[in-house]
């Protein structure tokens, strides 16, 4: 398993990870029959956190509290957020309740970040977006 704050972002199904969520927004949905529905929760580990987001039923079934383990996970810009979702072909499934050491800081969706230079499949860390998130020295 990977530690969230070992998350990059990726066009890849590969993060298999384990978290609890902290909070949830409301739902959005983006079809007259609320097919799309989704929501954006916020989750972390004991080294990170991430926006997190639930599609469809996934909105329902998983509340503040809930140790989430994710699968094939995706961390990828959607609508210009940097989320981490189980996508396609990703899959999560509640593990436990409220029994996890977390932290709040750094939030990996408040980072910018930016091709390497030195290998174009590879994103490093550039930039703290929020005051509230402090970054990590890079890994080399």
């Amino acid at each position: 398993m990977v530690a969230l704050k070992d998350i990059v972002p990726a066009a890849q199904n590969n993060i298999d990870t384990r978290f609890i969520l902290l909070d949830k927004a409301s739902m959005n949905t983006s079809s007259s029959q609320g097919q799309n529905k989704t929501c954006l929760a916020l989750v972390a580990d004991e080294t990170a956190a991430v926006h997190f987001q639930l599609w469809g039923e996934e909105c329902d079934a998983f509340e503040p509290g809930d140790i989430i383990h994710l699968s094939n996970g995706i961390f990828s810009y959607s609508r210009n957020s940097l989320l981490l979702r189980a996508g396609k072909r990703g899959k999560i499934e509640k593990v436990g309740e409220f029994t996890m050491a977390y932290v709040e800081t750094p939030n990996m969706s408040e980072i910018r970040w930016v091709p390497d230079p030195n290998s174009s499949h590879k994103y490093i860390q550039e930039a703290v977006i929020s005051p509230h998130s402090r970054i990590f020295p890079p890994k080399y």
